[in-house]
């Protein structure tokens, strides 16, 4: 079986390196020469919660040849169209392609590839890039695991093995309602990576000052309420029913939502969202396939999301150089 991660930055380099540590050959494509030959020359360096160091495999695109089996797909969702009609080529006639991407991008795949050959999954961890080689850990080591899924009624024939992959990590839930699992995601994603690139922050100081935990509850709920409004059944995450825990429709579990959210967040409350790392680096965001997707099919079934449509707006701003994060853009939600 041969297998690669494609786009290995911080999550995928970590990835990479826990499957190569337990044994089993991977390849890291990233098109960051630097990171590619820092990996190459020492190796993958985990740092943070976890710490070691562990050979790798790397290259950057233009080294690729052959067919793979399995191609982990953990680029950002921009340029989809383009990166898997490229990596199309790559992958073997019964080859399945897993995105680890943030929004609800399986549909995209399986207009290019097919339904049986597209599987996805979520991870309940996250990671930042610290240097060419070095990726950070930033969640707890017992919040490692992963949820995948199929969109295809008949799942491709290489789901056990994807599965085994992720193993060598942390833990595994197959998802009969993906979908569902998607959401809950996409719920986090919304509400804390959001913030996280409106703020400037991490997961754990937006959910720390009330003012900023208020939007983020109200994210939280417009996301729910979407959902719902979907005939969507949110999935738990780690074996927390969010719904339950989150939702609201009267001051007092209002209250309680609002008090447990820095609870909820804890094991990853030293996460930078992606986006601010995009951000930091001046490069345009996912934000359009993470608060956009929440808006875009709010409108789809009648369901406002004037909270998620604000944070498109002050990230596009920033991305345009008129705003920067910090939380003085608190006052920009009323």
């Amino acid at each position: 079986m041969r297998t690669a991660i494609y786009g290995a930055g911080s999550l995928g380099t970590i990835l990479g390196a826990y499957i190569s540590r337990a044994g089993v050959e991977i390849e890291l494509i990233n098109r960051n020469k630097a990171h590619v030959e820092a990996l190459q020359a020492r190796g993958a360096q985990v740092v943070g919660t976890v710490e070691f160091c562990q050979q790798v495999k790397a290259y950057t695109p233009d080294k690729m040849s052959g067919k793979y089996d399995i191609i982990f797909l953990m680029t950002k969702q921009q340029h989809n169209a383009s990166v898997v009609a490229m990596l199309k080529d790559f992958l073997a006639e019964d080859g399945v392609m897993v995105t680890f991407q943030n929004g609800l991008p399986e549909m995209q795949l399986a207009e290019i590839l097919g339904d049986e050959r597209v599987l996805g999954c979520t991870v309940a961890w996250g990671a930042t890039m610290q240097g060419p080689g070095v990726c950070e850990l930033t969640s707890s080591p017992d919040a490692l695991s992963f949820s995948l899924g199929a969109i295809s009624a008949t799942p491709n024939k290489h789901f056990s093995f994807v599965k085994g992959l992720l193993e060598k990590m942390g833990t595994v839930d197959v998802e009969e309602n993906f979908i569902g699992t998607r959401w809950s995601k996409l719920l986090i994603n919304a509400a804390f990576s959001g913030m996280s690139a409106v703020l400037g922050c991490t997961f754990g100081e937006a959910a720390g000052e009330r003012k900023s935990r208020r939007v983020v509850q109200l994210l939280i709920k417009e996301c729910i309420d979407v959902c719902a409004a979907a005939g969507i059944r949110i999935e738990p995450v780690q074996g927390k029913d969010i719904v339950k825990l989150l939702d609201y429709n009267n001051p007092l579990k209002r209250a309680f939502s609002l008090f447990i959210i820095p609870i909820a967040i804890r094991k990853h409350a030293k996460l930078k969202a992606s986006m601010l790392q995009d951000i930091e680096k001046g490069k345009l965001t996912e934000v359009d396939a993470i608060n956009g997707a929440v808006s875009a099919f709010g409108r789809k079934v009648g369901c406002p999301t004037p909270m998620n449509d604000m944070v498109v707006e002050i990230i596009h701003r920033i991305e345009r150089g008129e705003l920067r994060p910090c939380r003085d853009n608190l006052q920009y939600f009323k």
